[in-house]
């Protein structure tokens, strides 16, 4: 689907003359990878992780010392009493995962919440640049739809949506995205 659509988009572009051609591409995952804000939301998403993983380890301290307890003192227990502590284990490793799982999925929106306004920040710079350049196309190469771009034929537009957003031109990308 996704060849199906660049050869639609290149098939339009032949048609409409090789001198009003003028296409650029981006990598816009390492450009947001680049900017400030990305730095701080993954600060942010880093504090609130070790939050979560500081609630779940204190969740699993007291199942064991529970489940320890039960191991020591069910043999002089009364059958009533050994069916509550298993009952209270029970209920315990049930929290412990919907915790785990309702964790999972606020740090999923938190990620989502924090990163939206960085992709919409990035693709207004993207935006400005194709118009101040006068491009008909831009393409973003992280989708990796993209298997050749001629660099004579097609601007880059990373060191300029670098200079745009503020983001110094020697800074290289983290080899860990979010």
């Amino acid at each position: 689907m996704k060849k199906l659509i660049l050869i639609l988009f290149v098939a339009a572009a032949a048609t409409i003359g090789a001198n009003a051609q003028k296409f650029g591409h981006i990598n816009t995952s390492e450009l947001v990878s680049l900017m400030a804000e990305t730095d701080s939301a993954r600060v942010q998403l880093e504090a609130y992780q070790n939050e979560l993983i500081e609630e779940m380890d204190a969740m699993q301290t007291e199942y064991n010392q529970k489940l320890n307890t039960y191991q020591q003192k069910s043999s002089t227990w009364t059958a009533a009493i050994r069916e509550s502590k298993e009952a209270e284990l029970s209920e315990i490793v049930q929290r412990l995962n919907q915790f785990q799982q309702t964790a999972q999925e606020d740090l999923a929106n938190m990620q989502q919440t924090l990163m939206m306004p960085i992709y919409q920040k990035a693709q207004e710079a993207i935006n400005k640049i194709g118009k101040d350049n006068n491009l008909i196309y831009i393409f973003d190469t992280s989708a990796g739809a993209l298997i050749y771009i001629d660099d004579t034929q097609s601007t880059n537009l990373l060191p300029q949506a670098k200079a745009a957003l503020g983001i110094p031109a020697e800074k290289v990308a983290p080899s860990q995205n979010l």
